[in-house]
Order: structure tokens, then sequence, then C-alpha cells
């Protein structure tokens, strides 16, 4: 073999590597859930739930709510299941003074972030209420940072419908501190509100370091004079993942420039719980992209 042809063997062989070890990187090797997905029988038998997740494949759980358990008891009910919750929701109201309580909670629950999953209409309706949001949220999010957490910001669909030309889903990243809030992009939300995730991804190159992963069959179109389509019209079209509409490799092939450190696999309204958490894991367990 002359040196022409053994140096273009060696290139393709090295292309063809990197192209493998690329592919090996991209797949998603710790799938969680968000709990809310199995909230009915998480205010039954928490114990039980947290196992029926595990014996699915899950490692990892986000909470939202821990139906009157202290913060040992639910780390005593992980640490059974062998599970992890780096993550919990919050809501709205605790940003203030019972902010530091919640903190000491979720250290001993063994979190490292804390979410706020939605922001109440009276304050979102306020003329500058996505300002004073922003302002919640640094201020939190530097108490937190201070306790060793992050904070970060689950969306919904409407963040993303412009009010008086720009969309509060821009406000929040732009008026809060990128070091101090990050966000959990519920991608299948932002789909809905007729956002693209890559977009955002390589303009806020490393903000979301959490995601919700769901999907749906199709998306309605809001009526006339309204913003935004209701849930209740938007939850009979979610699917498990991996069966709906959402190109999810195209978005997970951009999942380090966006920072992506864990994935939630969430339906809001599944017909059979675990049997949806099922389909979902397997899809997303075996995704290479």
């Amino acid at each position: 073999m002359d040196r022409r042809k053994f140096l273009g063997t060696m290139t393709a062989a090295t292309l063809l590597s990197s192209k493998l070890t690329w592919s090996q990187a991209h797949k998603i090797d710790k799938v969680g859930v968000q709990l809310y997905t199995v909230r009915d029988d998480m205010k039954k038998d928490m114990p039980g739930t947290l196992a029926k997740v595990a014996q699915i494949g899950y490692s990892e759980v986000e909470f939202a709510g821990y139906f009157g358990h202290s913060p040992k008891e639910v780390r005593a009910m992980l640490d059974q299941a062998g599970l992890v919750s780096p993550a919990a929701h919050v809501e709205y109201a605790l940003l203030g003074e019972k902010w530091q309580e919640t903190l000491d909670s979720a250290k001993v629950i063994g979190q490292s972030y804390i979410v706020c999953p939605m922001v109440p209409d009276n304050i979102r309706k306020l003329p500058d209420g996505w300002k004073q949001v922003a302002d919640a949220f640094n201020k939190a999010g530097a108490v937190s940072k201070k306790n060793g957490f992050q904070f970060a910001y689950h969306n919904h669909h409407f963040e993303f419908v412009k009010e008086n030309g720009k969309a509060p889903y821009d406000i929040l990243l732009a008026e809060t501190d990128p070091d101090l809030v990050k966000m959990e992009m519920d991608l299948c939300w932002a789909v809905v509100g007729g956002a693209d995730p890559v977009a955002y991804f390589n303009r806020y190159p490393g903000r979301f370091p959490l995601v919700h992963v769901k999907d749906m069959k199709s998306i309605p179109k809001p009526t006339a004079g309204e913003a935004y389509v209701p849930f209740e019209q938007l939850h009979p079209q979610m699917t498990d993942v991996g069966s709906g509409m959402i190109d999810w490799k195209r978005i997970f092939a951009q999942a380090d420039k966006a920072g992506i450190k864990h994935y939630f696999v969430e339906h809001d309204e599944p017909k059979d719980a675990y049997a949806s958490l099922r389909n979902s894991y397997n899809y997303l367990h075996n995704l290479s992209v």
C-alpha cells in the first residue's frame, strides 16, 4: 500500500472511530422520572411506588410533593428503592420566608436542584409580572447558591406566547443571572408553545441542566381569541415518549450544548402510568443520537 492510500485508510478509520465514539457518548445513561406522573399512587403508597419506578429501570426521580413524609423518611425510601433524587419541584409561594426550610429539607433528601414549576396566574398577569418573577428568582437563586443548590424554573407553553412583543420565557432568560437561575426546559411544552428548543440551546448554551421529556400525538390550535390552547385540550394528545411527533434525536443531539445533565420523563394524564413509563423508558434507554 502506498503512502497516499495508507493515509486515506487511516483517515477513514479515524472518522469512523470518532463517529462511533460520538454515537456511544450520546446515549442517555441515566433516565429519570417526574413523579407527578404517578402522583395518585405516591399519595397511597410512596415506598411501593418508588420501588415500581426503580423496577422499570429508572435511576433518578424528581419529586412533586412529599405527601406528609419527612425529609428523613423520603431519603430512607429512596435508599431502599436504590434511587436518587437530584431535583424537586416546589411551589412559588415557598420562595419567601420558607425558602431556607425548603433548602434544608432538600439537603437531607440529597437533592442538588430546586425547581419552581409554575408562576401563579395573579402574578403572571400583572403589568410587570414577569420582571417581578425574575427578581424573585434571582433572590432565591442567590440563597440557593450560598447553600450549595442550583435554582431552576420549569416552563409550560404559555411562556412562549408573546406579550407586548416579547415572550415571557425570553424575559426570564434575559432578566435572571445565568449563574443563579437555570432552566428546566419542558421540551414538550416548549414545542407546543411554538418554540424550537435547539434554537434556545444555541442562544443560551449551558443554561438547561434539566429537561422534561414527554410527547404529543398532535398539537391543537388555539381557538379564535385565545392566546394558547388550554391544558384540558392538550392532555388527551399526550403520548408515550417516542410515539409522538417530537424529534428527540434532533433535540438530544444538542444535549452537550444545552448542558443537559438530567432527563425526567413525564406524562400528565396517563391511562396506565406504569405502562407509559415503561414505554418511555425503553425508548430513551435505547435512543442513540
